[in-house]
This record gives C-alpha cells, sequence and structure tokens, in this order.
C-alpha cells in the first residue's frame, strides 16, 4: 500500500522535508541564541556600570576608541571649555528637560564632548550656566556616540543655533572648528546646581524591541518546522487512504483501451430491449417484413 513513496513525486516531497526540517530548527536556535547573548549583554553592562562607580578613573586616552568593554568606565581628561551647546528633548527621572553640553578642548588639540548636567524646562541659553574658566580636570563615565533616533535621540532637524540632537562627532563636526572625539562623557558630580546625567549601556545591550523580535523568530521557525511534519503526514495518511481504495476495488479504473468499458456499457444501455446487439434493422423492420401483402 505504500508502494507510491517510490514515485517521483514522493522522493521530491521526502527530500524537501528532510532539507527543510533541519534549516527551519537550525534558524530557531540561531534566533533563541542571538536573544540569550542579547540577555547575557544586559547583565553585563549592569554588572560593569556597577564596577565602573567604584573603579579608579584612567586618563581618556587609554579607554579610547570606545566600545562595550570601555564605555560606562570613569575617564579622566584635561583642558579648557570652548563652545557650549544645548541638547533639548531630554527626560530625566520622568520630566522633560535638556542637556548642557560644553566641547572640552585637550591638550592634543581634540575636544571632549561633556555633558555637565541636566535642566528641566526648554533649552535656553540664558537657564545654562557658564563652563568654568582656565585649565579644568574633568572626571565622568565615557559614552559612546548617539546615533539619531534611538534611545530617545531626537533625529529631527532645523533646531536652533546653539543646540543638537544628538551627541556625537558627526553631528559636532558641523557646529565647531575643531575635530571632535567619537566619544563623550557625563559629569558624576554636575556643575552649577544642574543635575548629574546617569551613564547608559551601550546599544545593542539590553532588553529592547530587537532582543524580543529574536524571540519571536524563534517561535515561528520551531512553528514552521512542526507545520512540514504535520502537512507530510497528512499527505501521508491521504495518499494511503486512495490506494486501499483502490485495491478494495472502491474507486472505479478504466478500461485496457482507454475507457472502452465505459463507452460499452452506455451503447448497451441505449439500445432498446430485444434487439441483438449489432442488428441494424430493429423489430420494426422485420415486422414490416413479415406482415402480407394486401
Amino acid at each position: 500500500m505504500y508502494r507510491f513513496l517510490l514515485t517521483p513525486r514522493w522522493w521530491g516531497i521526502n527530500v524537501f522535508v528532510l532539507l527543510a526540517i533541519p534549516f527551519c530548527i537550525f534558524m530557531g536556535s540561531w534566533q533563541l541564541s542571538r536573544f540569550e547573548d542579547r540577555v547575557q549583554d544586559q547583565r553585563d553592562a549592569g554588572e560593569q556600570a556597577a564596577a565602573a562607580r567604584t573603579d579608579p578613573a584612567r586618563p581618556l586616552r587609554e579607554l579610547l576608541p570606545v566600545d562595550k568593554d570601555t564605555s560606562g568606565k570613569q575617564a579622566v581628561a584635561t583642558g579648557r571649555y570652548g563652545r557650549q551647546l544645548l541638547v533639548p528633548g531630554r527626560e530625566l527621572n520622568g520630566r522633560h528637560g535638556f542637556y548642557v553640553l560644553t566641547l572640552l578642548r585637550t591638550d592634543g588639540g581634540q575636544a571632549l564632548p561633556v555633558v555637565r548636567g541636566w535642566l528641566p524646562g526648554t533649552a535656553d541659553p540664558a537657564k545654562a550656566p557658564a563652563a568654568p574658566a582656565g585649565e579644568v580636570t574633568v572626571t565622568g563615565a565615557l559614552q559612546v556616540s548617539e546615533s539619531p533616533g534611538s534611545d530617545g535621540v531626537s533625529a529631527a532637524g532645523g533646531l536652533p543655533a546653539g543646540q543638537t540632537g544628538a551627541i556625537s562627532s558627526a553631528s559636532l563636526v558641523n557646529l565647531v572648528p575643531y575635530k571632535v572625539y567619537d566619544a563623550w562623557i557625563t559629569l558624576a558630580k554636575a556643575d552649577s546646581g544642574m543635575t548629574a546625567v546617569p551613564a547608559t549601556a551601550p546599544q545593542g545591550t539590553g532588553l529592547d524591541l530587537k532582543a524580543f523580535q529574536n524571540l519571536g523568530y524563534t517561535g515561528e521557525w520551531f512553528v514552521f518546522a512542526g507545520f512540514v511534519v504535520f502537512m507530510w503526514f497528512r499527505l501521508l495518511r491521504r495518499e494511503a487512504e486512495f490506494a486501499r481504495d483502490a485495491e478494495l476495488g472502491l474507486i472505479p479504473s478504466e478500461g485496457p483501451d482507454g475507457g472502452a468499458d465505459q463507452e460499452r456499457k452506455g451503447t448497451s444501455e441505449e439500445t432498446p430491449a430485444g434487439t441483438p446487439e449489432g442488428d441494424p434493422d430493429g423489430p420494426a423492420v422485420r415486422d414490416a417484413a413479415q406482415s402480407p401483402v394486401p
């Protein structure tokens, strides 16, 4: 009854199933590993942030370029404050406000963006306190350059002069006349009555929307694998039932000459009763021939 499994059609179906199931399982396992990596990154980022609060500050040049391992570390830099900018649309503790960002020109000639603190309300240069004059040494948590449109960073353009939407070298290079480090720091202790801005974990290390997308894709791939198995069994059962019915004669089969049996059956049904098969005349013709001529 299962001889149909040896037909070319079923060879193709079986090969497809044998390839599709491992592929779906592999993709589901890979998406699950991506979710687990993000969970582990979040744990590492939390432990790193806790350790960074107690670790001694290190010179800025030892921590560059900033990455997941150095983000949040306490960095120390020396220089003179230069251009001051405001970063609007930043929330802290559920309140709307703005950052006060000042460029620190170091001895190497490059400028380090320093977030000196946060103030509530609408960004207004009159509210921002002036930066200390002369040479200063600052200590704060090292941060990765921001990307517009992520983690509350505004992607809108057309800001007033003296404001920037993102803290990054790409955004600041057009606003200041000197080179800018591809990193920034937030002071552990804010200046002049402002609120200190806490360090944030680098992008891609938390349980964000992408992490839960990986978890959703995991379930989808495993569902696909189960669906392939279900359809294979359904097709197999249907084909087996068809073959069994054919063996029992429940399904009409064609004659050896391609349907001649059915044609002969129809012809015999149309022939009137009492007419010999193959007689072209019929009973009416025979009766007329046998009747006497008047």
